[in-house]
């Protein structure tokens, strides 16, 4: 191919892909850390007004750091909802609708975390399991039955000198290490990476061809029977197709209990080794749930394609795809009259024939707010409380069951301190002079000022005596506090 080939080739791919642009937007950092938090997992669905809601809040932080405009997060969903990267669809189990990232969505974030975290050299692990596919496809591929024999014997002397090795002790047959292991796991997350994308894709392939087999139903002239025969055809291209069949073997996979279970006894005994213990936080949840995962997809990708066939059974079962044929002919003879019209009346020319139209604005249902008039309720009015006499002592009372009284405390230490005429005191010589009338509570006031406004003697220890507000004498024994000045509050 030509350079003049190639660039028209690429020109075309950067003004159609979607990924290309959304790595080329404007705001690139801020879309990817949005859609990635809440749309990032596997299957991950939400109501738009939701999704709205989140990403004002994260717009609010965001705009403090970067320069982003006064605009909505609505306006920024349907800006990324144009350009491909989000997907609305209605919900199934409520009214209203969903977002959910595209394919294009999900292969764009994985190349951005690629560059974020890059393969820094070529892993051993993976030359080894390049190597091994080339080998494998080599004897899978040759149509010699006796080369095929001889390279199956070879394996098996292999594995029979490995399992007498490992009954022998040999040291050659010791547990791959811990670095080796790693990068295995590093590749195997890797290689999991472009399944949520795949899944996306899966499912836009099922919905352009229901797309597609729809429009041939009403294009086609056949009779009930050929019309069935023609949507049964079609789904069986989807199976066929590159993606069908990526769909076809995880679902046969994640539907075999006996394989699903042993992967999942793999992942636990993967996750209890040394090694695992080296792995960041989030390799080992993304291994912990690969095979949630992979069942979640499978199970919408499922669930489109079994509503995807009901659909087209009743579309043509309650011959709905009549009716609409019907229209499309109408619509096409008005139009081919038009043509030749054209040429002697004007478009804006009266025709005598009124039409009144709704007078309700057609939009979104997702953009309809209901009306609740709970939203409005201030509650039973409020009255105006009686007037009384506010009891000082009660007040007094109160506060004191819920507050150290510091005026107290500082008081019986300064007097003490008097007394003593500038002679240390310690806690327990307080406490010993002016009870504590607050109990504990007491006990912890005077060691806090003494901590702060006084001297901590690490060497020595005190035993300390009161009573508390139950009248139960207690003791305890803490480092020597020691007051040396007057205190103030």
């Amino acid at each position: 191919m030509s350079a003049l080939a190639s660039a028209l080739s690429f020109r075309r791919l950067v003004e159609s892909s979607a990924t290309l642009r959304m790595l080329r937007a404007d705001h690139v950092a801020v879309m990817a850390a949005i859609l990635s938090e809440h749309l990032g997992a596997p299957g991950t669905r939400l109501d738009t007004v939701d999704l709205h809601e989140l990403v004002d809040e994260d717009l609010f932080e965001l705009r403090d750091h970067f320069d982003m405009s006064g605009r909505s997060a609505k306006a920024y969903c349907d800006d990324w909802r144009n350009a491909g990267i989000l997907v609305r669809r209605p919900a199934t189990d409520a009214r209203g609708e969903t977002y959910e990232l595209s394919a294009a969505g999900f292969d764009a974030l994985r190349i951005l975390e690629q560059l974020e975290t890059p393969q820094a050299t070529v892993t051993e692990s993976r030359l080894m399991a390049i190597a091994s596919s080339l080998h494998q496809l080599a004897i899978d591929t040759d149509p010699d039955a006796g080369r095929r024999l001889r390279a199956l014997e070879s394996e098996r002397r292999r594995i029979d000198a490995e399992i007498a090795r490992i009954r022998k002790g040999d040291p050659r047959a010791r547990v791959l290490d811990r670095k080796r292991a790693k990068e295995r796991v590093t590749d195997v997350l890797n290689q999991a990476q472009g399944m949520p994308a795949d899944f996306a894709r899966v499912r836009a392939r099922f919905e352009e061809l229901n797309h597609s087999l729809r429009t041939s139903l009403l294009e086609s002239d056949g009779a009930h029977g050929s019309a069935l025969d023609e949507v049964f055809r079609g789904m069986d291209l989807i199976e066929d197709s590159e993606e069908g069949r990526t769909f076809s073997a995880f679902s046969a996979f994640v539907r075999d209990p006996e394989q699903s279970a042993a992967f999942e006894e793999d992942i636990s005994a993967i996750l209890s080794r040394d090694f695992a213990g080296d792995l960041p936080l989030r390799s080992r949840q993304a291994l912990r749930s690969l095979m949630r995962d992979m069942k979640d997809g499978s199970r919408v990708v499922q669930g489109v394609l079994t509503e995807f066939a009901r659909g087209l059974r009743r579309y043509v079962h309650s011959h709905e795809y009549v009716t609409d044929r019907a229209m499309r002919s109408l619509l096409q003879e008005a139009l081919a009259q038009a043509v030749p019209a054209r040429l002697h009346v004007r478009p804006f020319t009266p025709v005598g024939e009124e039409m009144e139209l709704s007078a309700v604005r057609m939009g979104s249902v997702g953009a309809m707010i209901l009306h609740d008039p709970a939203d409005f309720d201030t509650g039973q009015a409020l009255g105006e409380a009686e007037t009384v006499t506010v009891d000082f002592t009660a007040l007094a009372a109160v506060a004191r069951e819920s507050e150290i009284d510091f005026d107290e405390l500082s008081e019986n230490v300064n007097a003490v301190l008097a007394e003593a005429r500038g002679a240390p005191a310690t806690v327990g010589e307080i406490l010993a002079r002016h009870p504590a009338t607050q109990g504990v509570a007491s006990v912890i006031g005077l060691v806090s000022l003494a901590a702060t406004q006084g001297e901590i003697d690490l060497d020595e220890a005190e035993e300390l005596f009161w009573h508390g507000t139950d009248g139960i004498a207690r003791r305890a024994v803490v480092q020597r506090h020691v007051f040396t000045k007057e205190v103030d509050v």
